[in-house]
C-alpha cells in the first residue's frame, strides 16, 4: 500500500483528482492523477471517453481508464484497465478525500465506472 500525502482537485473545463504519493525520500512525491474533459468528450470514440488514469511512473499507460474506485476509511482502492493501486490516505485531510468523491462524482456523470464508499 502506496502512502498519500495530500489531494489536489479541480472543476473546471478539466476534473482533476491528483494524489501526491510518497517516495523515499523527504519531499519527494509521485501523482497519480484522474482526469476527465466533458466538455471535448464528444470528439473521442466511445471506447475512449471516460476517466484517464496518469501515474508518473507508468508512462507507457497512455490511454488507462478507470472502471472503478473504492473508499474503505482511509484507504482507496483504484482499478483502472491496466493497474491495481492501493493507497493509503490517513495523512490526508478529511475534507480533502470529500472533495475528491465530489469531483469523482461529478466525473461519473455517464456510469462509465464503479464508486464504492464503505
Amino acid at each position: 500500500m502506496e502512502r498519500v500525502d495530500f489531494i489536489n482537485t479541480e472543476s473546471g473545463d478539466d476534473l482533476i483528482v491528483a494524489f501526491a504519493i510518497s517516495r523515499v525520500g523527504p519531499g519527494e512525491i509521485r501523482t497519480l492523477s484522474l482526469i476527465r474533459t466533458p466538455k471535448y468528450e464528444f470528439i473521442l470514440d466511445d471506447s475512449e471517453r471516460g476517466v484517464s488514469v496518469s501515474d508518473e511512473d507508468r508512462v507507457e499507460d497512455d490511454n488507462d481508464l478507470l472502471d472503478e474506485i473504492e473508499f474503505r476509511g482511509d484507504e482507496v482502492r483504484i482499478l483502472s484497465r491496466n493497474a491495481d493501486y492501493q493507497l493509503d490516505c490517513s495523512r490526508v485531510d478529511g475534507e480533502e478525500l470529500e472533495g475528491a468523491k465530489k469531483i469523482l462524482r461529478a466525473m461519473n456523470f455517464d456510469s462509465r465506472f464503479r464508486i464504492l464508499v464503505s
